[in-house]
């Protein structure tokens, strides 16, 4: 009874010097990312010239920058992107998340024109697969072209049992949905460099503007002129590098296709004889 009377003493006199009641330590909320603006793309400024609006709404560039996971945001990152951003492993994490929206939203401008209702369905038979989830030919959608069976591959937020019944196109449809989109876009590329540990610019990215052998990179690297300057990316070294790839594999490619009629027939026939030859008594 003493012991407690004594605890109350000590509370009132504590709360008497404070000036107030005696509160247990909370716990202080995490502190906001701090946001650093990123740079239109060049179609941005276009269709802002031409056409008096911008489909970009910066704040989707906000949405992407408090959303990336700590793993992209890594310095250890930086041998990973090096060839769009030279000195991510030493800017500051502001200047990281900078990059990271502006290199979604160069990719958006490549992929869709930055419109967030693009939807595409290719006849090519090299891409003209079923989509998994809804059992029809494969349709590529909003900001960064996905699909339905990323829900299923990247626990990605789109729902065709909520989706079937609308119109293509209709921007109600949850993988129209910026937000959605977006953050699918970040966890694939999660899966691409966190977890299989491969370079951003790779010939197994999910998307074919991002895989520097094909004709459509260079599309990316045009969207991709005004990277932060804190990056120190030489983007036009990197469309010189990659026009040259592209052009040569392309003169192979004919210089295989133009090879006289003559040798092909000796190089078959060379191989056609072997066996006639074995055969022989």
């Amino acid at each position: 009874m003493f012991a407690s009377a004594a605890l109350c003493a000590i509370v009132l006199v504590m709360a008497a010097r404070s000036g107030g009641p005696v509160r247990s330590q909370e716990a202080m909320p995490p502190p906001s990312p701090q946001i650093k603006a990123a740079p239109p793309t060049p179609i941005a400024i276009e269709k802002v010239e031409l056409e008096g609006s911008n489909p970009w709404n910066p704040d989707w560039d906000v949405m992407i920058e408090k959303a990336l996971p700590l793993e992209l945001l890594s310095k250890d990152l930086g041998g990973a992107v090096r060839d769009l951003c030279p000195r991510f492993g030493t800017m500051t994490l502001a200047n990281r998340r900078a990059f990271w929206a502006y290199f979604f939203q160069a990719l958006a401008a490549a992929e869709a024109g930055l419109e967030p209702t693009a939807d595409v369905r290719h006849d090519d038979p090299e891409v003209a697969q079923i989509d998994t989830v809804s059992h029809r030919i494969v349709r590529q959608e909003g900001l960064l072209q996905l699909t339905y069976m990323d829900s299923e591959r990247y626990r990605c937020a789109f729902d065709w049992d909520r989706d079937k019944n609308l119109k293509e196109g209709d921007p109600a449809k949850t993988i129209l949905e910026p937000r959605n989109n977006l953050m699918c876009g970040m966890r694939i590329l999660e899966n691409q460099i966190v977890t299989h540990r491969k370079p951003l610019l790779t010939e197994s990215s999910y998307w074919s503007t991002l895989r520097p052998g094909n004709p459509s990179f260079l599309v990316f690297l045009k969207q991709m002129a005004n990277v932060p300057a804190a990056c120190s990316a030489n983007i036009e070294q990197l469309k010189t590098e990659a026009q040259t790839a592209i052009t040569g594999a392309e003169d192979r490619d004919s210089q295989s296709s133009e090879q006289p009629a003559a040798d092909i027939a000796a190089e078959s026939g060379s191989i056609a004889y072997a066996p006639a030859l074995a055969s022989m008594p």
